[in-house]
This record gives structure tokens, sequence and C-alpha cells, in this order.
């Protein structure tokens, strides 16, 4: 008699809506820091992979052309465009993922964040779904904690005061990482260009950190100066790197940390060999270099496009770049003297997605949070 075929098993996933994110921990801002120091350590052995034949691409982009036949055919207006992130990353994660997500800066006038994004995180063996989850959080919070695992390496340990310039959600985020490690700030200037964003700034940071004394000033470079951290975190338009925002050299005093998560660029003075120029993973601008048109700062606004852009020019050595992943590996020196002017870009990768990702659905699975949903009992093909 022939034997019946074997059961395959069937497949569910956690499905994890933006409340269930936050009851798993999706803020927790001081173990999502811990856990992207872990990442760069990973990064660094080169136990990882994300998109392309380098394995380094931030992701694959749908953009949309400024003539089409098609009347229903989105326009490129800023910020319009879909991405999707995958990585691999390995350690005790041994998970892929996505972030896939669609951008829009008109949403804002239909009530809705500029951008909107989902994330799906597989078993790394079988591919199947682990998790689907809510991923404006998610990506918020591991933007934000890499200044933190910055600071945690390049700030001076006794830093008081930090200047801020774009009152958004990456400001909260990176000034949350920024009191996770630096537990000495006791103020934070901020600068921004409309009063009802610095006032929903000053509000919240009188509620999550009424340590801290709020001064609101008028320029970038009131910012930056006498600030022992200052970072730049305003959303501009890509294409013209003049209209960045430009960190300029007699703004700078010995001992400041500055960390770039957005749109920067420097004056001739920061190119100098004295200031210290930390990619947060060489490799992401290495990809850059290889598929977009140079100069990659018109289209890529992080100042290590900038740092690279400058390489090709011949007017900076590529050996006086360091990385990020190195420093937090112990294989380079991160702060040496409470003098070093140190610069850190941050280009944002999928990697962070699936680190934080895992963390918090491990949690959730083990809290016995989020909504269990079927994909299949038994395949329909086989």
């Amino acid at each position: 008699m022939e034997a019946a075929p074997a059961k395959l098993p069937r497949i569910d996933f956690l499905y994890l809506s933006e409340a269930d994110m936050i009851r798993a921990g999706v803020t927790d801002m001081a173990t999502c820091v811990d856990t992207m120091e872990e990442m760069f350590a990973l990064l660094h052995h080169g136990d990882y992979r994300m998109a392309g034949g380098n394995n380094n691409q931030h992701g694959a982009i749908i953009v949309f052309p400024e003539n089409s036949p098609f009347a229903t055919m989105p326009k490129p207006t800023t910020d319009r465009r879909f991405m999707a992130m995958p990585a691999y990353l390995g350690g005790r994660f041994q998970t892929a993922g996505m972030k896939w997500y669609g951008s829009n800066i008109d949403n804002r006038d239909k009530g809705l964040p500029r951008s909107i994004l989902t994330f799906v995180l597989n078993d790394a063996d079988t591919g199947a779904p682990l998790a689907y989850m809510s991923a404006n959080l998610l990506s918020a919070y591991r933007t934000g904690a890499i200044p933190g695992v910055g600071a945690r390496h390049l700030a001076r340990k006794d830093s008081r005061m930090v200047g801020i310039v774009g009152p958004g959600v990456m400001a909260r985020t990176s000034l949350e990482a920024f009191m996770a490690t630096c537990p000495a700030l006791d103020t934070v200037k901020i600068k921004g260009r409309g009063q009802a964003n610095l006032d929903a700034f000053c509000a919240w940071v009188a509620q999550t950190f009424p340590q801290l004394h709020v001064r609101v000033v008028e320029s970038d470079e009131e910012a930056v100066r006498d600030s022992d951290i200052a970072t730049f975190c305003a959303s501009v338009p890509t294409g013209d790197p003049s209209l960045y925002p430009t960190v300029r050299r007699e703004w700078v005093r010995p001992g400041t940390f500055l960390s770039m998560p957005a749109p920067c660029n420097i004056d001739a003075a920061m190119q100098g060999a004295e200031i210290r120029k930390v990619l947060d993973f060489t490799g992401l601008y290495e990809a850059y270099r290889e598929e977009i048109p140079k100069p990659v700062h018109r289209f890529i606004p992080a100042i290590g496009v900038r740092w690279f852009d400058l390489v090709d020019e011949g007017r900076l050595a590529a050996t006086s770049l360091e990385d990020l992943s190195a420093i937090v590996a112990g294989a380079a020196p991160g702060r040496t003297s409470d003098d070093d002017i140190i610069m850190l870009s941050i280009g944002g990768m999928a990697v962070e997605d699936v680190a934080w990702g895992t963390q918090v659905y491990r949690r959730a699975l083990a809290q016995g949070i989020g909504t269990r949903l079927n994909l299949w009992e038994q395949p329909a093909l086989k």
C-alpha cells in the first residue's frame, strides 16, 4: 500500500501593529543603542549581507519620471519614492528582513507621516516569514541609536551641551540616544524653521527630560558654537549641495563631536586633517561610488559621500577616513584626546532594521504580544 505523502508544516507569522511594537519595547532607546553596537561589530567582521553584488547597497528604489505618457503615474515631487531595503545579519540574530516604504512630502498635508514603513522578518534557513510589523518607530529608533553609538565612542565623557538643527523626529531620537550614552548632558540648543515644530520639540523635551535646560537659537552657527555635541537633523531637498546645511570650521571648538544623520555639507576648512572623519560603515559609501554618477553628493546628501567625492577629486586621502564599525570592534581607536574634533557620517543601513526588528520580535514572542496569522496549513504548490 502506497504511503500517504508527508504532511508539510503549517506556517504562521506574527503581526505587530504600532501599538504592539510599543508594548514590545521598540522605543527602548538604551537597549536599541546596545543592539546597534552589537550590529556594528558584526559588520566589521563581515557577518552580514545587504543588497547588490557588493553586498552593501542601501536598497532598491523606484523613482518616477518628469514626463510620463501615463496620466495616472505619480509625479516626481519632493521625496516621492518607493524603496526596499533587504539584509541578513548573523551573530545571535541569524535572521533576514526587508523594510519597505513609500514616501511623499505631501503626506503631511493629509495628516500622514512623510514616509510610511513596514518591515518583514524572515527565518534565515527556510525563508519563512516570522513577523510583519509596523516600522515607522522601528526605523526612527534604530536611526537615532546610531548617533548614540557614535557618542559612546567619540564624544567627550563630560559632554554637557548638545546643539540640534531641525526639531523633528530624528532630533528627538538622537537626543534620546545621547541621553542614554552621555549622562552629564544638561543643556540642549535647538534651531528650527517653524514655530509649531519648535514648540512641539520643547514640550516633548520638558516632558521626557525635565532635567534638561532648553534654549531656542536662531542659526545653525549658534547651534554648533560651544556645543560638546552638535547634530544636523533637518530634511532638505537633494540635488544642490550648496543648499545643504553647512558646518563651518570657525564654529567648532576643540573636543566637539558632530553627528550627521541628515543632509550636510562642510566648508573647505572642515576638510583639514585635524578633523577626524568617521563613516558609520565604509562599505555603504563604496557602494554609492560604484552605483551613482559623480559627484555623488548631489544625489546622496550624507557628509560621508562628500568626503568620498573629495577623495575622487584628489583633495582628500582615502586613508584619512575612519570607520565606526572598526572602532566598535576594537580594531581602531575611538576618541583619543579631549581636543579631538570628530565628525560622524550616518547613512542608514538595512542591517539596522534587521537587528532591532529581531530584538523587538523576540521580546514580543516571549511576552505574547501581537496577532498570530496563518500563511498556510499546507502549501497548495508542493
